[in-house]
C-alpha cells in the first residue's frame, strides 16, 4: 500500500525552482530577516516558521496600510517566493490588502522536503502566526491557491468555519485526476480538493482558463459546482494556465470579488458560535505547475 502512495505521489511531482530564485539572510543593523532583491521600503516582513514536522518555512507578510482583509496565498508547484515578488506587489495595490505567502517545505529557503502533508503543516504554521504575530482574526482572511496551491488551501478551507472567502486559481479537483480522467476518488489520491470543497462555508471564488494545458477547464467548473457558497466565477477565455494574471479581467474581478467581502462582513458577520480551529490528523506569470508522468 505504501509503494503504490510513493509512487502515485511520484507521478505528481513537486517541481522547485533549483537553484532557488532567492536567499534570506538577516539584516546587520536591524537584525531582521531580510528577502534578497526586496528592498525596505517594499513594506514586506519575512518569517521563519517551524512546522509540525520540524521544517522551518520562509513566510513573507507583505503590509497594506489600510487593508481590511488578508489573502493567504499559497502558490503553484514549480515557483518560489522570489517568483512572486512582483505579482505580489502588484496585488496588495491594487486589492488594497494584506498578503501573506509562504514557501513549502523543500521550496527556496524552506527545509525539509515537499509532500502532500508537509503542504498542511506548511499553511498552518502560516496561518498561526497571522493570528499570533498580527492578530489577524479568522474572519479577516482570504484564503488564495493557485494550481496545487489549492491543496492546502482547501484543506484549511474545510476546517476553518469563519473565513472571509476562498479563491481557487487554476485550482486541480485532485492529483490523480489531473493525470487520469477517473470518475471516484481512489484511497491513494493526493489532494484531494474534489471531496473537500463541500465542507467549505466561505464564499468560493473560482479562477479559471478555458484553455488551460494542465488542468482541464472541467476542474475549475466542477469546483465551482460543488461549492456550497459559490461567487461568481471567472472563465478566462483563451486564458492557459500560468498566465490568467495577464488579463484585465482578472484583477478586475478580483476586486469586485474582495468589495463583495467587504459588503458582506459588514451585513453578514460569521456567527460567534463557530470557533473551529485547523487541526492535522496523521492518516496512513510565473512558473506555476508541471505535472509529469513517469
Amino acid at each position: 500500500m505504501g509503494n503504490v502512495t510513493s509512487n502515485v505521489a511520484a507521478k505528481f511531482a513537486f517541481f522547485p525552482p533549483e537553484p532557488p530564485t532567492y536567499r534570506v539572510t538577516d539584516d546587520e543593523e536591524t537584525g531582521k530577516l531580510v528577502l534578497s532583491g526586496v528592498s525596505e521600503d517594499k513594506n514586506m516582513e519575512v518569517h521563519q516558521l517551524t512546522t509540525k514536522s520540524g521544517n522551518k518555512v520562509v513566510a513573507t507578510f507583505w503590509r497594506h496600510p489600510f487593508a481590511r482583509f488578508t489573502l493567504l496565498y499559497s502558490h503553484g508547484n514549480a515557483a518560489d517566493l522570489g517568483q512572486m515578488v512582483e505579482l505580489f506587489i502588484e496585488l496588495r495595490a491594487h486589492l488594497r490588502v494584506n498578503i501573506m505567502s509562504y514557501d513549502y517545505s523543500g521550496y527556496g529557503a524552506s527545509t525539509g522536503k515537499p509532500s502532500e502533508f508537509n503542504t498542511y503543516y506548511d499553511i498552518e504554521a502560516v496561518y498561526n502566526c497571522l493570528r499570533s504575530d498580527y492578530g489577524i482574526k479568522q474572519e479577516e482572511i482570504i484564503l488564495y491557491g493557485q494550481s496545487v496551491g489549492s491543496g492546502p488551501t482547501l484543506h484549511m478551507a474545510s476546517r476553518l468555519k469563519r473565513l472571509r472567502g476562498v479563491v481557487l486559481h487554476s485550482a486541480i479537483l485532485s492529483g490523480i485526476r489531473v493525470l487520469y480522467p477517473v470518475k471516484m476518488t481512489l484511497w491513494f489520491d493526493i489532494f484531494k480538493n474534489i471531496d473537500k470543497i463541500r465542507h467549505v462555508n466561505s464564499q468560493v471564488l473560482v479562477i479559471h482558463g478555458t484553455k488551460d494545458e494542465i488542468v482541464d477547464f472541467s476542474h475549475g467548473k466542477r469546483l465551482w459546482e460543488l461549492a456550497k457558497e459559490k461567487y461568481d466565477p471567472l472563465w478566462v477565455k483563451g486564458g492557459g494556465h500560468c498566465n490568467l494574471e495577464t488579463y484585465p479581467e482578472y484583477i478586475k474581478h478580483l476586486r469586485k470579488y474582495i468589495n463583495a467581502m467587504e459588503k458582506l462582513s459588514l451585513t453578514n458577520p460569521p456567527p460567534k458560535e463557530l470557533t473551529n480551529e485547523p487541526s492535522i490528523t496523521e492518516t496512513k506569470h510565473n512558473r506555476c505547475l508541471r505535472f509529469r508522468k513517469r
